[in-house]
């Protein structure tokens, strides 16, 4: 039997990798490499809360953690390999992560939100207030890394064919993450802890790995948008930015990969639409109140989110009693 939704991943990636050569214009080209970004920020915290039950709001500090590591240990003197710069970037996201986890996981409920919470306003305010961080004007990246001559992110092109590439590698993992063993137990956890504990499972050291590797894939993302970027502040460590990446997923659809890049995509693009002042006028300074009402409007009628649409669009035709093409007999048109 056909996987229809492998098929409508594959198509998406495919979508995507022609898209530069459908558009051609650089502002779509930027616009769609940052949403792939947030996309891969998306896929981190669905980790934690579709897949485990974690419910974190201290993603940003480790995308943050992410950003500001590539600005500084490029240093100035030249570009740095990518070779040894992403992962140092994504180590110094994971190793925070590490000591988040470490103790945060020892609670539970709005307890941990709040302690998660409470880490990231820490790393945020040390680059805020200390020269570490440039304060709050930030710090600019001298010289996008570069691997040899073929790979040199300085080229749009080539920073998007990037972006897509890790887009991609991070959702196939996961997606083999989460049908290992160690998945189904993520996914015991979410279910009934407690019954996990009961059956001999020690579910801290399951949740403090993917507590870990959240946050360096959170890192990653946060790589990816200071070498696009050129430039990292403060404003990437705030909470908002967690609260973003938790509507994005909860948009999208918990507990699905897709919904995660789904719900990414889909609020990125609501929130350039609410912007456009082409299209609102002055209204457009008010973004945040259209943007507000669709998100509202998708939980009370989405409440699987985006990736649930065509289930719903099905109940309700077969609910009108108009049979859907594929339920009609043999030979029906």
């Amino acid at each position: 039997m056909v996987n229809q939704k492998a098929i409508f991943v594959a198509l998406f990636f495919l979508v995507l990798l022609a898209y530069p050569w459908l558009d051609g214009g650089s502002y779509g080209i930027d616009l769609v490499t940052k949403i792939m970004i947030y996309a891969i920020f998306a896929l981190s915290l669905e980790l934690l809360v579709g897949s485990t039950g974690l419910v974190c709001f201290g993603q940003a500090a480790f995308f943050g953690i992410g950003a500001y590591a590539a600005v500084l240990l490029s240093g100035e003197d030249g570009p740095a390999s990518i070779l040894w710069l992403l992962p140092a970037s994504a180590g110094a996201a994971a190793l925070y992560a590490l000591a988040v986890g470490s103790l945060s996981l020892r609670t539970k409920g709005v307890y941990f939100i709040m302690v998660t919470l409470a880490f990231a306003q820490m790393a945020y305010f040390i680059v805020h207030d200390t020269p570490l961080g440039g304060g709050t004007d930030g710090i600019y990246l001298y010289f996008r890394p570069i691997l040899g001559e073929w790979l040199v992110l300085d080229e749009p092109l080539v920073m998007y064919m990037f972006s897509l590439f890790c887009l991609v590698g991070t959702f196939g993992f996961l997606g083999v993450l989460l049908r290992s063993r160690f998945g189904r137990a993520l996914a015991g956890i979410k279910e009934n802890e407690q019954r996990m504990l009961g059956t001999g499972f020690v579910t801290y050291p399951y949740k403090l790995a993917a507590f870990t590797i959240s946050g360096a894939l959170a890192g990653l993302a946060g790589f990816l948008f200071a070498v696009k970027d050129g430039f990292v502040n403060p404003e990437l460590l705030n909470w908002h930015l967690s609260g973003a990446a938790l509507v994005m997923i909860i948009l999208g659809g918990l507990g699905h990969l897709r919904g995660a890049i789904t719900g990414a995509f889909a609020f990125m693009l609501l929130q350039e639409f609410f912007k456009s002042e082409a299209i609102f006028g002055e209204f457009a300074r008010h973004w945040h109140l259209g943007l507000g009402l669709v998100i509202i409007l998708a939980v009370a009628f989405l409440p699987s989110g985006l990736v649930g649409l065509p289930d719903v669009l099905r109940s309700r035709l077969a609910g009108s009693g108009v049979v859907p093409l594929k339920k009609l007999p043999e030979g029906g048109r």
